[in-house]
């Protein structure tokens, strides 16, 4: 995981001088600035988001609650670049809204572009970072305190506050946390919104004058924030147990009428899931109705999604495997190496992907020749890119686990490791399947590692998506768009829908 970090290194130490020039400007402190603001309103946005959803379809009788949640994480799966074309075409001036609003007058909405326009975006298509792991940890949540608080003459909505929301803090931080590190390394959002960040600085660095020095420079600058950001997400872990530590079986939560409310939550969740879900897959419909030159290539879409699924999937596996030894050593052997590891772990995640790639390409040209342009190399890449999500819900699920069941193991004579595997691994199977669904439903549609890593011949479903658009042939790339989405759909429901 440190492999990109260490590329930096070797190249801004290279540099020398030229490197603190291309830091130290003008434009740097604004793009700071920028950055920063938008990662902690899409964070906050997505926060708001994803809580209530995760309650709903958790612990009410809101009518299709499955259905609702497949529909609340399905949005993870919409590249940035098609859900900010989806916005644009319906929000934007003479879009869709402004059809319907022209019989009355009106001829020409305001611009959604820059700020307003990259934060609805962003906050839409990544509150499900926050959903899953909420959502994962509502469901262990035993339901004791709660009854007991209840009790004791507090108001539903009191013990939610201080009892429960205090419980899902590991989660909500863990999710925060990879809402805005994604938010700090996106690039499709922030480009088609026009919004001047740190990731589009960098790429047109690499991309338009070749300047390797100014865009490793800049991104150093992201690795900085990225420990502004863990230091700030590790304030937020307050001391003490969240595990049941009172005696006997824990017993499932009951189910809350929610009564006269029922119809404001059906409301809340529609209009979440028709601007994150609804509308860009409409787009896409509309798009792939229009009409294309020459006939769909079946043969080659379904080779790109097979490429994908195999990638992708792989990828996955891999890092819900790496997560669970980081998450033990960042819960049961709390220490300086054991928080090292832990934040090592996301450097790639805050990294735009083609720096990431540029420096697999470095290690792969010079240390792995044999692995260059190789599957082994792109999944690698999709790990180290990847591996936070997979982290940050396998830790929060840890922490719900008593360690007194993982001692009686092994004082009934279990090995280390066969307690993780018999013992540890079951209780905290629901996070690890969160963090591999989160990793495949986010490589699988990774677009920049792909291009530059992927071996020859090797395309999927995002290359044929970007090089549709790339030319503004945006019909061409809804096919692949939506078996993008149906086969994410499919891993997605199994894993939501069967609790």
């Amino acid at each position: 995981m440190a492999l990109p970090l260490a590329y930096l290194v070797v190249v801004v130490a290279g540099a020398g001088s030229e490197a603190l020039d291309a830091i130290w400007r003008p434009r740097t402190a604004r793009l700071i600035l920028r950055s920063a603001g938008l990662a902690a309103a899409v964070t906050a946005t997505a926060i708001a988001i994803a809580v209530p959803l995760a309650w709903l379809t958790v612990r009410t009788d809101l009518p299709g609650r499955r259905l609702w949640t497949v529909a609340a994480a399905l949005p993870l799966v919409i590249p940035s670049y098609i859900g900010a074309y989806a916005i644009l075409s319906a929000l934007g001036p003479q879009g869709l809204l402004q059809d319907l609003l022209s019989p009355a007058g009106v001829e020409r909405l305001p611009s959604i572009t820059g700020f307003p326009g990259a934060w609805l975006t962003l906050a839409l298509f990544t509150y499900p970072f926050v959903f899953l792991p909420v959502r994962a940890a509502l469901r262990r949540l035993d339901p004791q305190l709660e009854e007991a608080a209840l009790g004791m003459g507090r108001r539903p909505a009191d013990v939610f506050r201080t009892v429960v929301l205090p419980q899902l803090v590991p989660a909500m931080g863990a999710g925060g946390l990879l809402v805005a590190l994604y938010v700090l390394s996106d690039f499709g959002a922030v480009s088609i919104m026009r919004f001047d960040s740190f990731t589009t600085s960098i790429y047109t660095l690499y991309r338009a004058s070749f300047d390797r020095i100014g865009a490793a420079s800049l991104a150093t600058l992201l690795v900085v924030l990225m420990l502004v950001l863990l230091w700030l997400e590790a304030r937020t872990r307050r001391p003490g147990a969240l595990y049941r530590s009172a005696p006997g079986a824990a017993r499932e939560p009951r189910t809350i009428p929610l009564g006269r409310w029922r119809w404001p939550a059906l409301g809340f969740c529609s209009v979440v899931a028709g601007l994150a879900l609804v509308l860009p897959v409409a787009v896409l419909v509309y798009w792939s109705l229009q009409s294309v030159a020459g006939e769909v290539d079946w043969a080659a879409v379904a080779s790109a999604a097979g490429n994908s699924l195999l990638a992708s999937g792989l990828a996955a596996v891999v890092a819900a495997l790496a997560a669970i030894p980081i998450a033990v050593l960042a819960v049961r052997f709390r220490g300086p190496f054991a928080g090292s590891v832990e934040r090592l772990s996301y450097t790639g995640h805050a990294l735009p992907g083609i720096v990431v790639a540029l420096a697999l390409v470095f290690v792969g040209t010079r240390v792995v020749a044999d692995l260059y342009q190789t599957l082994a190399m792109l999944v690698f890449a999709f790990v180290v890119l990847f591996l936070p999500l997979a982290v940050g819900i396998t830790r929060a699920s840890l922490l719900q686990v008593s360690p007194r069941v993982e001692e009686a193991a092994r004082s009934l004579g279990r090995r280390p490791f066969a307690v993780l595997r018999t013992v540890t691994g079951p209780l905290i199977s629901s996070g690890v399947l969160a963090g591999g669904a989160l990793v495949f439903l986010t490589a699988v549609k990774e677009l920049p590692a792909t291009l530059i890593l992927a071996p020859i011949g090797f395309e999927t479903l995002a290359i044929q998506i970007w090089k549709a658009t790339r030319v503004g042939f945006f019909e061409a790339g809804a096919i692949p768009a939506l078996v993008l989405l149906a086969i994410s759909a499919l891993p997605l429901y199994w894993l939501t829908a069967r609790d």
